[in-house]
């Protein structure tokens, strides 16, 4: 072969694969969104607490739970992508009007249960970072947030927020486990099941948090929103596993720092703040501020998008129509953020009675849209050549059961 048919061969190999990179940068966007609005405040805390009381002992949970978390947000993607219509109305095709409101107005009820605890995480952060008193934040927030739904275009600036935020996130605590310098070799035992004395309440909690049913849902209309197509179909899965193993690495950053840092010296967190306090009297005010502002970014985060999850999805299942341009669609994700915020700015937090309720709201639902993804996503009149292979419904059905057995735990705890 001749010097310049070489030199253009190279140059052609280049320029698809530089093309194909482009396009899966082009494509980012959905599955980051999910893991920003999924990874809030009490994801962190519950990694923290895992990390202070058991050191890196639950890291293969943190893998597990993810896993689970890529198959079904990337089912949710194939849905999105296959289909001319949202989940909802699919769903409603297939079971009737009362599947649809029920999975509506679930959704709505279980983001405005726990939206308070996004509302006090962004009024923490912002003060132990700024100054002023925390409902300061709260009220200034939950206004900004309600502007940014009149944007041009808000689909976009979700976007652009979510991928800044989830970066802010990677930073801050990248920059945190390098201060700790944790071990390398106690990481990797960390990556081998065991289940530790008293651990129990935690792995159920971080299951539940990681491996979110109504966030993954909610995949398929992002998808949309952006206004992908089957012909992107390759690049969409690969964004998806690429977005939510970012919730992932988050999540096990935290855990490793609160093994490394608090562990040792016996500290103990109610909080995932306290955290960032306690890195202060060891490396100095400018690492507490470097935490919160991590913090900042999942609660932030997470305010929005939990909102965004929980209007939209009710809305659509009351037939009003789910895209974010729609007036009814911003009314709906007003209304989650007003009541988050007013809880907070009343109670501080999230009371139990709202959290017991939320618990009692996701026993019924979680289990149910778990089952419709796994059913539509196997219907090949919709689906065409984007339906489930065997291995994912081998593990889809591995995590329902996993899903029904949370139900059944917070059953008995609330009701028995």
């Amino acid at each position: 072969m001749s010097q310049s048919v070489k030199k253009e061969v190279i140059q052609h190999e280049s320029a698809t694969n530089g093309g194909g990179f482009r396009r899966l940068l082009k494509s980012i966007g959905p599955a980051f969104i999910t893991s920003a609005l999924v990874l809030g405040p009490g994801s962190l805390t519950l990694a923290s607490t895992a990390g202070v009381n058991f050191g890196y002992q639950l890291i293969w949970l943190v893998v597990v739970t993810i896993f689970f978390m890529m198959i079904y947000t990337e089912m949710s993607t194939r849905i999105g992508l296959a289909a001319n219509r949202s989940f909802i109305q699919i769903i409603k095709e297939k079971w009737g009007s009362w599947g649809a409101v029920l999975i509506g107005i679930g959704a709505f009820l279980v983001t405005s249960s726990f939206q308070a605890g996004n509302s006090i995480g962004v009024g923490v952060a912002m003060s132990s970072i700024i100054g002023l008193p925390p409902v300061f934040w709260v009220v200034a927030f939950t206004v900004f947030s309600i502007s940014l739904l009149f944007a041009r275009d808000f689909y976009n600036t979700l976007e652009k927020l979510m991928l800044i935020l989830v970066g802010i996130m990677l930073i801050s605590f990248f920059i945190t486990v390098f201060l700790a310098k944790p071990s390398l070799g106690s990481i990797g035992s960390g990556l081998i099941p065991t289940i530790p004395a008293g651990s129990l309440g935690l792995i159920i909690g971080l299951t539940a948090t990681n491996f979110s049913i109504v966030g993954a849902s909610y995949q398929s209309y992002l998808v949309q929103e952006k206004g992908w197509t089957r012909d992107i179909a390759k690049n969409g899965m690969k964004e998806t596993y690429l977005g939510i193993g970012m919730l992932g690495l988050i999540c096990i950053l935290v855990m490793i720092a609160a093994a490394a840092v608090l562990r040792p010296r016996g500290i103990e967190i109610n909080a995932i703040q306290d955290m960032g306090l306690a890195l202060q009297p060891l490396f100095g005010s400018w690492a507490t501020i470097v935490f919160m502002i991590g913090l900042f970014g999942a609660a932030f985060s997470s305010l929005v998008g939990n909102a965004t999850i929980g209007g939209s999805m009710l809305s659509d299942s009351l037939g009003f129509g789910s895209k974010l341009k729609n007036m009814r669609v911003k009314i709906g994700i007003i209304a989650v953020m007003l009541f988050g915020s007013t809880i907070a700015v009343i109670f501080g937090g999230a009371p139990v009675n709202l959290i017991i309720f939320a618990q009692a709201v996701t026993i019924f639902i979680v289990p149910f849209i778990a089952i419709a993804l796994l059913v539509v996503a196997n219907d090949e009149k919709i689906m065409g050549n984007l339906k489930n292979t065997l291995f994912k419904n081998i593990v889809a059905i591995a995590g329902l059961i996993v899903l029904i057995l949370l139900a059944f735990n917070n059953f008995k705890n609330i009701f028995l």
